[in-house]
């Protein structure tokens, strides 16, 4: 059980390299941790990177409820130690060495800054960053968007989806100029007068998919201006857990809460173009639990039994 928050200061000091370690050991992408926190996936890393060593306690305890273990786990333990009395030359002289050591470290953050004021373009003039679901269940469809991160509004460019093996692609928007779902391959063109920032696509999952693997996902965006032109990976996520889940079902209990729903109808309306059948997770959101129905191949909604999990 966590910590209750009156036990908590208003700010604490968080260890970056357990909350990353407890994450990849449970298998939890930092898409899913920001959102049952409600940051960004940038935060997450920036949190795991001990880029912001400190967070707000609300933050904290969110974080340790998505990773499901107690807070004190994710929390930097300070370091103790008992110094014997300083004369009070030696005080002065480490006055002297701080006050140096201050004023070199300035130097350095502002060449830092000055350095890191705009992060380095990419080489093509673009990058973009792929969103998937957590979970997958095997014929089910699931929604994918690639997200234009950087952008040169002087060219167009190409993306190339590689899907996962027996998985194919239902629905698309744009459309792709080139597709072939034996091979799992899937090309865009989109001209300089297109100002769209995604790519947006529905992709059915292989029917013989097993359950507890996962699915992997490829991508590549090619711009530039003139001969000058390169080929960047697409960011990102990059696989999804085959399992008996639906795509909304962020932490994949079995039910749609209100906050998944929620989240469910942002990713709809990003999705603009693509059809995802919105009355069906009404349905499934209202009856309190669903299955999954292999027969059927079709997500069917049931009533929790009273006091658990369906």
């Amino acid at each position: 059980m966590s910590r209750k928050i009156v036990d908590l200061p208003a700010s604490v000091s968080l260890d970056g390299d357990v909350l990353k370690s407890l994450r990849e050991e449970k298998r939890l992408t930092q898409l899913y941790v920001s959102k049952v926190v409600g940051v960004t996936t940038d935060t997450i890393s920036r949190w795991e990177n001990n880029r912001y060593p400190t967070m707000r306690r609300e933050n904290a305890l969110k974080l340790a409820e998505a990773l499901e273990v107690p807070v004190e786990e994710l929390l930097r333990q300070p370091a103790v130690a008992t110094l014997p009395p300083a004369s009070p030359r030696k005080v002065r002289i480490v006055m002297v060495a701080g006050i140096l050591a201050i004023a070199v470290l300035g130097v350095l953050l502002v060449a830092l800054w000055q350095s890191g004021k705009s992060p380095a373009p990419s080489p093509a003039g673009i990058a973009a960053e792929r969103v998937l679901p957590q979970h997958a269940a095997p014929g089910a469809v699931i929604p994918v968007q690639v997200r234009l991160t950087q952008r040169s509004g002087d060219s167009g460019f190409i993306l190339r989806e590689s899907l996962p093996k027996g998985w194919k692609l239902q629905q698309a928007n744009p459309s792709p100029s080139s597709l072939d779902n034996n091979s799992g391959v899937v090309r865009w063109i989109v001209k300089a007068d297109d100002p769209r920032d995604r790519i947006v696509y529905l992709v059915e999952v292989a029917g013989q998919a097993v359950s507890g693997s996962f699915g992997v996902f490829l991508g590549e965006i090619v711009a530039g201006s003139g001969s000058i032109k390169a080929a960047v990976p697409v960011t990102g996520e990059s696989q999804v857990v085959v399992a008996p889940q639906l795509w909304a079902d962020l932490d994949g209990d079995g039910r749609i809460d209100d906050s998944e729903m929620l989240q469910a109808s942002y990713t709809v309306d990003e999705m603009a173009g693509v059809h995802i059948d919105w009355l069906e997770l009404e349905r499934l959101w209202s009856a309190g639990g669903y299955r999954w129905d292999a027969a059927k191949t079709r997500f069917v909604p049931i009533k929790p039994p009273v006091g658990g999990s369906p």
